[in-house]
């Protein structure tokens, strides 16, 4: 089905109907913001940190970091990527590239959000929402936009095409920080559902990556008449303290849940950002360049420079370091109950990234009905392996129209 909707002037609706209104967006940061930013990289200061002498070969128990990280993101990579943003990455260019891509904004339960939306040229695509991961934004998934929504172009199938909505998360990016408490994802889902029946899409798809698996689960929970099927690259499905819960378990599977554990005790930004995300904001948006070190320790060498830095000067532009902190800390706090999804859910799972062991899913999600694991690509799939992200996500869909 092609959908497309025109922009209806405010001054003709009804108050109910001007909250509701879809409005085009076009991001132009103001050149003051620009200069201030310039200001900013042109007077850091960089951290202390011990001499790589005293780091080299040090072994810390436990701890699962790369040579030289032992204590963080080391100046190593941050002044590099520092001299680059303050003397040869071109905003303006990446503005240019990104309002290439139609964007829109409306306001669901008190909140602005802000959206991609390209249709197809195939009258019969499937509506495919991507929600993204953090530190990534609306951003992860732009270089898929051409294939998923014009396959014939590109050389594919017709029947392959979607019309795609990439939502920016409240309290991420140009959908400005959060006024209210309780965006947990159950909210974030259910505002994505408004969106889509916005759109006037009665029956749609769901993709996601990083904290975006947490959200798209949601979506099939909350409008399971709706979803046709939740598409994720991975699922967070943990043993609970019951006795036996382990037996049986292959020592495959052993090792992936020692994997996720230790990703979950020593990933500092998921620890901070449950505790204390408002602390953290002050100095992230205080310092371009602690947004550097902080959004890179989770992105390095995903992507490029430029796309690295795209993010994270929208977090800086935007000031959305410390709203989009609280998912973590909103998320960690939720108190609501939640079933097993029954909409069919698809993995695809990628080299280098955590699963859980397939029982602890099955019990999650009652209709697993696609399970790939990949021995290449990482945790930002879209970028490291694009072409195995889409043959999953086509094949999924595929299987569930």
């Amino acid at each position: 089905m092609t959908v497309g909707f025109g922009v209806v002037p405010t001054a003709r609706l009804s108050q109910a109907e001007a909250v509701s209104e879809i409005k085009p967006f076009r991001i132009a940061i103001p050149q003051a913001d620009l200069d201030d930013l310039a200001y900013r990289l042109t007077h850091t200061r960089y951290v202390a940190e011990l001499p790589a002498r005293e780091i080299a070969g040090r072994v810390y128990p436990g701890v699962p970091v790369r040579p030289g990280w032992e204590y963080g993101v080391p100046l190593s990579y941050v002044r590099p990527l520092h001299e680059y943003w303050r003397d040869r990455f071109d905003w303006r260019a990446q503005e240019r590239r990104l309002n290439a891509f139609p964007q829109y904004t409306t306001e669901i339960d008190g909140q602005t959000i802000h959206f991609v939306h390209v249709t197809s040229p195939e009258p019969d695509a499937m509506p495919l929402l991507l929600a993204h991961g953090w530190p990534s934004s609306f951003t992860e998934f732009l270089g898929l936009v051409g294939e998923l929504t014009d396959p014939r172009a590109h050389g594919g199938d017709p029947s392959d095409a979607f019309h795609v909505v990439i939502p920016s998360y409240p309290g991420f990016a140009f959908s400005g920080p959060t006024h209210t408490a309780g965006w947990r994802p159950t909210r974030m889902a259910a505002a994505f559902d408004e969106l889509m029946n916005r759109l006037g899409y009665d029956r749609y798809g769901v993709h996601g990556n990083d904290c975006g698996a947490i959200v798209a689960p949601e979506l099939g929970r909350f409008a399971p008449d709706r979803v046709v099927g939740v598409h994720v690259t991975q699922l967070y499905s943990f043993p609970r303290r019951e006795p036996g819960e382990l037996d049986g378990l292959s020592e495959y599977e052993l090792i992936l849940l020692y994997f996720g554990q230790k990703f979950r005790a020593h990933a500092i930004h998921n620890a901070t950002q449950q505790a204390q995300p408002q602390t953290l904001g002050h100095a992230l948006s205080d310092s371009p360049v602690g947004q550097l070190a902080w959004s890179g320790q989770a992105l390095v060498n995903a992507m490029s420079t430029d796309e690295l830095l795209t993010n994270v000067a929208i977090y800086w532009f935007t000031n959305t370091s410390a709203p989009a902190a609280r998912f973590y800390f909103e998320h960690h706090r939720s108190t609501e109950a939640t079933k097993p999804t029954s909409v069919p859910i698809g993995l695809a799972s990628f080299g280098f990234d955590f699963k859980p062991p397939r029982k602890f899913a099955e019990r999650d999600h009652r209709n697993l009905v696609q399970w790939h694991e990949y021995d290449r690509g990482g945790h930002w799939a879209a970028h490291e392996t694009p072409d195995l992200l889409l043959a999953d996500l086509r094949g999924f869909f595929k299987k569930v129209i």
